[in-house]
């Protein structure tokens, strides 16, 4: 692990009128108060495991080496799921082992510790309150430079969900509706990676709900406003979209949606 940057990132559900951010915080500024913050959002929807898998994916790997990313969206907070740290690349992410870090690890050499040393835990945890109790206090130790080592035993697995990734074969592509932006947009789990793969000549139908699209386009702007579009988004990933509209309103497809990307024929 390299040396720590300084900088502690924050991704929550926990929304902003409550208390529970602010009590992170402060838990960490406690035991390291030079700590840098950084809010990567804590307006996701409430319990939304993989909502929080598809920010970490898109941020975290932008962070200078050594960031801390702490990530609490914990609808199992005080069960059977473990409190873990991740180390991904030059990057370490704490929070619950339920999912949340399937996207990071996803083709990357990763370990997992289990957090079983109490003595970087605070005095009295809740059951109910992981975040400030556990997650934040090893964080903040170690931004101040503790060895991973010294948290917990390592474990061989992550939790993970079973179609996090898409399906493909020579006639096509199964994949899902991984995220809706607040635009609308439908986010799938298939990367342009994966459709590069087939002939650059091939001819895809796209069905997603009861919505065919025959092209993939470049820009929402080559179809008429209020038509839908499928394109690579920002993240690398195939969208579903409207052209100045909601792609989840207007086609009435919801997170977890199949989408099926069908080879027609090919043209070489």
């Amino acid at each position: 692990m390299p040396s720590p940057s300084g900088i502690i990132t924050l991704t929550s559900d926990f929304g902003s009128q409550d208390y529970y951010v602010s009590a992170m915080k402060a838990v960490i500024l406690g035991i390291s108060p030079d700590v840098r913050f950084v809010d990567i959002s804590h307006d996701l929807p409430p319990q939304d495991i993989m909502a929080g898998a598809w920010v970490l994916k898109n941020t975290a790997f932008l962070y200078p080496p050594g960031t801390i990313h702490l990530a609490v969206i914990d609808p199992g907070v005080g069960g059977h799921r473990r409190p873990v740290m991740v180390q991904v690349r030059d990057q370490v992410f704490v929070g619950p082992n339920n999912g949340l870090f399937s996207l990071v690890v996803e083709s990357e050499e990763h370990r997992v510790f289990e957090l079983t040393e109490k003595r970087f835990w605070r005095e009295t945890v809740s059951p109910t309150f992981h975040g400030r109790d556990i997650f934040a206090p090893v964080a903040a130790w170690l931004s101040r430079g503790e060895a991973p080592e010294r948290f917990g035993s390592e474990l061989k697995e992550l939790t993970s969900y079973r179609w996090a990734k898409p399906i493909a074969d020579e006639e096509g592509v199964q994949g899902w509706v991984m995220h809706i932006d607040r635009y609308g947009n439908l986010i799938t789990n298939i990367p342009e990676s994966l459709i590069r793969n087939y002939d650059r000549q091939s001819v895809f139908k796209i069905y997603v709900g009861n919505t065919i699209l025959k092209e993939i386009s470049e820009t929402f702007s080559e179809v008429s406003d209020g038509e839908a579009v499928a394109l690579v988004g920002s993240s690398g990933m195939l969208e579903i979209a409207i052209n100045k509209g909601n792609a989840e309103q207007m086609l009435g497809v919801e997170k977890g949606a199949p989408v099926s990307l069908v080879i027609q024929k090919s043209l070489s």
